[in-house]
């Protein structure tokens, strides 16, 4: 049996009772940078939990290399197959209740210097008549500390009893200061008690390791003390970006390492039976963030804890980049009934951030109330705390066929558009708004070209001008997807035509000449017997049509989604798929963003996708085309314009982040490929590198020190010559290039 050392409570999950077939020694275990990987020489061990009955084995695998490997399926929700909130034990915030018997929470933070008491009360008012129900200020030090019971007495007088959170980070004492007067502290594990992350690979013994949690212990105990004594909450928030050396020594910057960090704070709670805080795992990468909670819920469900969730992605952005990042991660979790207050990080005034959460929170909201899903199944092959792509991504070129079906999809994720014959009658407006480069009014493919079209009407026989227009996206190995009566009625040479499962049951698709591509449109509900007719047709299918109705009070796209791509696995049918989202018309665009993200982010986050299309009628081409990059950027698959982690204000801020922000994206936003960091101090700056090329930290007032990855190699450099020399240093990478000249 397993050996678990002392400072690993969290493994004897692993050892549970169940027999290995070899036994392994923990005393120098070390963790590889994959979440829940545990690495020794030769051995790899994990436990494999069944998520819908709870049970665990433990299961040995061969890697690649010939070491055991195991892709984890321990139970992170209540169910897979529909939206049930998880249940939680009721925390109080001040007069506000967290947890899952009351309202998912929203909340924002302050950017106001919280020593200036009248301009941060005018901003704390103005964020609850917004409608938040918490709001967060950063407390850095002893004047700020005294600052907030002037803060806290000053709304009170103003009858404004919203609860206050203080984000404390590298200061204990100023923690138990302001514990007495605020509502909540939020604390976070990777500098509360260590020293600042110097990110070195150091080797810690078992000795070393007890020793450090010894001093955390010490530390910060008297903190959960004074909490217990004044009914204080506490909000245990680990960020990926602030890891400590040690835990960063032992996982990596892992989803695993950042789950742990914040265990070992919150065993010491329990060690002193306080029990009146929550979790929180932020990333600035959606996919990190989504992994780093399932697997802090998963180890809670080990455990037997229920304590609730505060949702983040962390340094998310601006505008519809912040809102999508947003959506994919705290959406993602929300599907899965996870989640009992959330926090939308915008580069933004806080006030602005209250409508995306609500949004956010209704939809939460309406999924789990009414329990949307599917009939149960057994899932099998989703990786839940790893990103996995699957296979067969891009169709199959046949033999003999005259035109190249490979470009009609991407491989790192399509976005297709819906065409009306209107924008057909101006070819080269609708190849602008396809992104194709131009040359003499020809298209060609860029990178961020759409890769197909869905053509709900193809033009008569004789239009000559949109026949040609059509035959030139051909030429260029764009997809022109049509359904089967017009393909029959209208034929159109090299089309990939649509068709249902009515359509092929009934054997209309063999009207079709022989060997014509199709695009297959599924719910992803259907009863497993109406999809075995696929098998009959798997040659000469391109793409599979993932387009489940908008607005059924009781359907769900997320787990129609698991419940089709669980069939195609079980199957061997590796059809790309495509998320086909149909919005009505008028639809806001906020709310389009967070639908997207939320429900087709939710599955692209497991893998689960090869691309999308939307449909909004009266929204803009170039808006919805935008939207699809962003979604499958957000969610680390298609990379097309430059990557911003960027954080929203707060009191800590050194410089104007909103104006350095738009100054930086103005002169380096035609860069794919490269991320940018433009962190406002060092709290989660360097850490945050781990996501980025390069970063624009801010060091002191009015000075900005400059990263490659998490090293700084340039300190105190003036504001009013930061961003060029942020640029130079773009190019001294070779990462540069010059903006492209319109036509």
């Amino acid at each position: 049996m397993a050996t678990v050392p002392a400072s690993f409570p969290h493994l004897k999950a692993f050892d549970g009772g169940s027999s290995l077939t070899k036994a392994v020694d923990f005393t120098k275990v070390s963790f590889a940078r994959g979440p829940q990987r545990i690495r020794k020489p030769s051995t790899h061990l994990s436990v494999a939990r069944n998520p819908n009955s709870g049970s665990d084995t433990v299961e040995l695998e061969p890697a690649s290399d010939g070491s055991p490997l195991l892709v984890p399926r321990q139970k992170y929700c209540e169910s897979i197959h529909k939206a049930v909130r998880r249940k939680t034990r009721t925390v109080m915030v001040g007069n506000v209740a967290l947890g899952s018997d009351h309202p998912t929470r929203i909340q924002t933070m302050t950017t106001s210097d919280t020593k200036d008491v009248a301009k941060t009360v005018e901003e704390v008012m103005r964020i609850a008549d917004k409608g938040a129900d918490i709001v967060r200020i950063t407390v850095q030090g002893r004047k700020e500390a005294d600052a907030c019971f002037d803060i806290k007495n000053s709304l009170v007088q103003k009858n404004y009893n919203i609860p206050l959170v203080a984000d404390i980070h590298f200061a204990p004492a100023v923690a138990l200061r302001v514990a007495e007067c605020f509502d909540k502290i939020r604390v976070n594990p990777g500098n509360f008690a260590d020293r600042r992350a110097q990110f070195e690979k150091l080797e810690y013994t078992e000795e070393d390791y007890q020793k450090e949690i010894e001093h955390i212990e010490k530390v910060f105990t008297p903190l959960v003390e004074k909490c217990k004594q004044y009914g204080r909450a506490m909000r245990i928030g680990t960020n990926h970006g602030s890891l400590s050396d040690r835990i960063m020594s032992y996982y990596g910057d892992s989803p695993r390492g950042m789950v742990e960090s914040a265990f070992e704070f919150a065993r010491i709670c329990r060690k002193l039976d306080f029990h009146n805080f929550v979790f929180s795992m932020k990333a600035s990468n959606p996919v990190v963030m989504v992994q780093a909670y399932r697997l802090l819920v998963a180890e809670m469900y080990v455990q037997g804890w229920d304590y609730p969730l505060h949702l983040g992605v962390t340094e998310a952005g601006e505008g519809e980049d912040g809102r999508m990042k947003s959506a994919i991660g705290i959406g993602t979790l929300l599907m899965d009934g996870l989640g009992d207050t959330i926090r939308v990080s915008l580069t933004e005034p806080p006030e602005e951030e209250i409508d995306p959460c609500r949004r956010l929170a209704n939809l939460g909201t309406i999924a789990a109330s009414h329990q949307i899903g599917v009939t149960p199944f057994e899932e099998k092959h989703r990786h839940y705390f790893d990103f996995q792509r699957r296979s067969g991504q891009l169709p199959l070129q046949k033999e003999g066929e005259e035109v190249d079906y490979r470009g009609v999809l991407h491989r790192d994720g399509s976005v297709l558009m819906s065409v009306s014959l209107d924008e057909l009658k101006a070819p080269e407006l609708l190849y602008r708004s396809l992104a194709a480069k131009l040359v003499v009014g020809m298209p060609f493919k860029d990178l961020a070209t759409v890769d197909s079209i869905l053509l709900k009407e193809l033009p008569p026989v004789d239009d000559a001008d949109a026949r040609l227009a059509l035959k030139r996206l051909v030429d260029i190995s764009m997809g022109i997807v049509t359904p089967l009566s017009e393909q029959l009625t209208k034929p159109l040479p090299h089309a990939i035509v649509l068709v249902n499962l009515k359509e092929l049951s009934s054997g209309a698709h063999k009207l079709l000449p022989e060997g014509t591509r199709l695009a297959i449109t599924l719910r992803g509900d259907e009863a497993h017997e109406e999809l075995e007719i696929l098998k009959s047709v798997a040659d000469n299918v391109i793409m599979v049509l993932h387009n489940l109705p908008y607005g059924g009070e009781r359907d769900s796209r997320v787990h129609a989604g698991r419940r089709l791509f669980e069939y195609l696995e079980e199957n061997g049918l590796n059809f790309p798929v495509i998320h086909h989202l149909e919005f009505p018309e008028k639809m806001r665009r906020d709310d389009l963003v967070i639908t997207a993200g939320s429900n087709v982010g939710a599955l692209l986050v497991d893998g689960l996708g090869d691309g999308l299309l939307l449909e909004a009628p009266g929204q803009d081409f170039e808006f919805l085309r935008d939207t699809s990059f962003n979604l499958l950027q957000g969610c680390r698959m298609r990379n097309t314009k430059t990557e911003y982690v960027s954080c929203p204000s707060c009191g800590r801020t050194l410089f104007d982040l909103q104006e350095v922000s738009a100054q930086i994206r103005e002169k380096t936003s035609h860069l794919p490929g490269v991320a940018i960091a433009i962190m406002g101090c060092i709290v989660n700056g360097p850490g945050e590198m781990a996501d980025a090329d390069f970063g624009y930290v801010g060091g002191a007032p009015g000075k900005i020190d400059l990263y490659v990855g998490k090293t700084v190699v340039q300190r105190g450099i003036e504001m009013e010559k930061a961003t060029d020399a942020l640029i130079q240093l773009i190019k001294d990478h070779g990462r540069w290039v010059d903006p492209p000249v319109e036509e």
